[in-house]
């Protein structure tokens, strides 16, 4: 029987998006019917593949996106949003791979759930693309959304920290907004899209919170001063406000975790 970690791994390793959203979605299937034995013994890479196209650039190399509700605006909104689902498969491919022997099997199903969705996401969003007359790969895409990643590949709570709980959670605070645009010029494709994918990151980030502090307990720390001390001493960027107080709440992620550690 194939292993969870050799599974992961070939996902990781496949550069094609369409292929790589297969190999998400059939890894989360092949788990759910057993086929995979739950072991994490290979080594994950430290890259993922991905394919040539889109050009990634550094964040201050990126072109300025233009403000307002223009289709070219628009569609850049949405190949951005797309890039970051395409990594987020590989996000939660490679939290299982790297760090799934260390938690139980709900934790494993929670995880290539996500790695699923996000796949599901990265399809809606290429699709919508297609028929503005765009797709993934025309435009450049931020080059450093790995960079979390490969920062915290040594400790699964740090990654877990970092990932879901500051990233994630930092799409629930701005999507909101994001979908009022496209609802206001009259998007209703586009908007039915990003509402789901909030609802989603929602429970995403709930998984997040709930196994860091499943492995907080496991490891006798105090959850909130755990987690405000890894941002602290892992986290380049600031936490910033404003908050979606509400959609944390829903997530697990109270107040007392953020508020004192927020610029």
């Amino acid at each position: 029987m194939t292993s969870l970690g050799e599974a992961a791994r070939a996902a990781l390793l496949t550069p094609d998006p369409p292929a790589k959203r297969r190999a998400a979605r059939a890894l989360a299937r092949a788990w759910r019917r057993g086929e995979l034995d739950h072991r994490c013994d290979i080594t994950m890479p430290d890259q993922p593949a991905w394919p040539a196209a889109p050009e990634l650039l550094l964040p201050s190399q990126m072109p300025r996106r233009r403000k307002g509700g223009s289709e070219r605006g628009r569609i850049a909104m949405l190949h951005a949003l797309a890039h970051i689902e395409f990594v987020a498969i590989d996000l939660a491919v490679d939290l299982v791979g790297r760090f799934g022997g260390q938690f139980p099997r709900a934790f494993v199903d929670d995880w290539l759930g996500v790695a699923a969705d996000e796949a599901m996401h990265f399809a809606l969003l290429d699709r919508r693309l297609r028929a503005l007359g765009s797709h993934y790969g025309a435009l450049p895409a931020h080059a450093g959304l790995w960079e979390a990643a490969a920062a915290t590949s040594d400790d699964a709570l740090a990654r877990l920290a970092i990932v879901p709980m500051v990233l994630e959670a930092r799409g629930l605070d701005v999507t909101p907004a994001t979908v009022e645009r496209f609802r206001a010029v009259g998007d209703e494709a586009s908007t039915k899209i990003l509402s789901r994918i909030y609802k989603d990151e929602i429970r995403h980030v709930r998984a997040g919170t709930v196994w860091f502090g499943w492995m907080c307990d496991e490891r006798g720390f105090n959850a909130v001063e755990t987690w405000q001390s890894i941002v602290k001493s892992r986290f380049r960027g600031d936490l910033k406000p404003p908050f979606n107080d509400s959609a944390r709440r829903d997530a697990g992620l109270t107040q007392e975790y953020y508020a004192v550690v927020a610029s």
